[in-house]
């Protein structure tokens, strides 16, 4: 992966680095990417930096996003276990200072089984470091960019709370996507954003409201994946502790209101060989003409590898959905979504903002900016899980070298999708969970995410959706209560 800057290679150098230090921030992810850390000494720091890694609770993999333990026992952290101890090992190539925490040293951690020594096998990080190793062996390397869509309301965490997260109070007014002027009612938490982010090693490539009430838009830099999966989820929290301290709260949820577009987490992926040469781009001949065998005149400016990154894609995206739309109100956006340009079919094409994997290809870009932007997750989606599913089945594609299977979205009506001629995507977290975990699921192939995966965070999903359907909602209330 990309070092950040100033990033230490030994232990001299990491001693130098911290010299003036007495404590350090470390965080890993659980599986719905929420960062789990804590502060350490630097004397446990560094002694943990020389050995194996230090101990940390394995119920973070125990229990949900509200410190809930699971509904049924999990193979990584349970009762029969004891919600034993796992092994946090410490990458230093993720080293950065929090600006905002009086630049305190934080680096990023990995979660190893303590028995075996081995990468657990639903530690997001490792999830996406195997997927990359996997390109790599084959001469490739995974490079991508996020970008989120994110309401923000005037409000703190304490307020929030009292109001029982009803009747929020937008940031601003309106629908203003764009807009150079609604960002100057909040000016300093708008250029907070971008500058802070610079500071702490999340580069943001592009920063501006969205449509819908205090909404913002922001575009991550392209790297390399792992790099990638670490900045989004560090803005996440680059964001809500910038907006803890201006009374903002900002949301990654994906469909905060339901007559209103919801937030997006699109990424945009892309290959390098050994050269550093963008695989997915077409030589210079072919940039004239277009690639001679193409599937269709939208492939024409994609090399052949790409086309089957993609057919490997949407090949087997239905049955990773969970990976890429992990939570209950995130198929809330997906549903009736085409009028918010959220996709819900298993569709492609040449730059359109309507189908679940756009091509980003000549002419409409140089051949170096090539890649795909899958469309399909929310916000709130988990990054290192959404990159691993997109890469571990294109490179299965590149494998195979997977046909596409059929025309892309411009060859159909709206009126096919009702007619059953464009294969749908699961509509509800509890469908996809269904479809992933079904017994030939592509996502048990052992060169996706294979079973113990499966089974673990299939389970954390099943959690998901009996809470929800145990839960009794103002909608119902609002409907049945007097008339029923």
């Amino acid at each position: 992966m990309a070092a950040t800057q100033n990033a230490p290679k030994t232990s001299a150098e990491l001693e130098k680095l911290l010299h003036f230090d007495i404590k350090v921030k470390v965080a890993g992810k659980d599986l719905d990417g929420v960062l789990r850390g804590k502060f350490m000494s630097k004397e446990k720091f560094l002694s943990a930096v020389s050995s194996d890694g230090f101990g940390f609770c394995s119920v973070i993999f125990g229990w949900d996003i509200h410190d809930t333990v699971y509904s049924r026992e999990l193979l990584i952290s349970n009762r029969t276990n004891g919600y034993r101890d796992i092994i946090a090992t410490i990458d230093l190539s993720t080293f950065r200072r929090i600006p905002w925490e009086n630049d305190v040293p934080f680096f990023l951690i990995y979660f190893l089984d303590p028995e075996t020594k081995q990468p657990l096998c639903v530690d997001p990080r490792s999830v996406l470091r195997r997927a990359t190793e996997k390109a790599k062996a084959v001469g490739l390397k995974c490079i991508a960019g996020a970008e989120y869509e994110y309401f923000n309301f005037k409000e703190t965490p304490g307020s929030a709370a009292e109001k029982k997260f009803t009747d929020l109070q937008p940031l601003t007014p309106g629908m203003h996507g764009y807009s150079l002027l609604r960002t100057q009612l909040n000016n300093e938490y708008f250029h907070e954003l971008f500058d802070e982010g610079a500071k702490f090693g999340v580069d943001i490539e592009g920063h501006h409201t969205e449509t819908g009430p205090g909404v913002y838009e922001t575009a991550l830099a392209y790297t390399s994946a792992l790099r990638m999966a670490d900045n989004a989820i560090l803005f996440k929290f680059l964001a809500k502790s910038i907006g803890m301290r201006r009374g903002v709260i900002p949301s990654f949820m994906a469909k905060p209101w339901g007559n209103l577009p919801g937030c997006s987490g699109h990424v945009h992926v892309s290959l390098r060989d050994a050269s550093g040469r963008n695989a997915f781009a077409v030589s210079g001949a072919e940039l004239k003409t277009g690639r001679s065998g193409a599937a269709y005149k939208d492939t024409e400016f994609i090399s052949q590898e790409a086309e089957w990154f993609l057919a490997g894609i949407l090949d087997g995206i239905a049955d990773v959905m969970p990976m890429l739309v992990p939570t209950i109100n995130g198929y809330k956006r997906l549903v009736g979504g085409e009028a918010y340009w959220a996709p819900n079919a298993i569709t492609y094409g040449y730059d359109s903002r309507a189908a679940s994997v756009r091509i980003i290809s000549p002419p409409s870009v140089p051949p170096t900016a090539t890649r795909f932007e899958v469309r399909v997750p929310g916000a709130d989606m988990n990054p290192y899980f959404a990159l691993s599913a997109i890469f571990l089945l294109g490179l299965r594609g590149i494998e195979k070298k997977m046909k596409l299977p059929g025309p892309p979205l411009s060859h159909f009506t709206p009126e096919d999708k009702k007619k059953g001629k464009i294969a749908m995507l699961p509509t509800s977290l509890e469908e996809a969970t269904r479809r992933m975990m079904r017994a030939d699921s592509i996502a048990r192939d052992e060169q996706v995410f294979g079973d113990d995966f499966v089974e673990h965070f299939g389970g954390t999903r099943e959690h998901e959706v009996k809470t929800w359907n145990e839960a009794v909602t103002n909608w119902e209330v609002e409907r049945y209560l007097e008339l029923a």
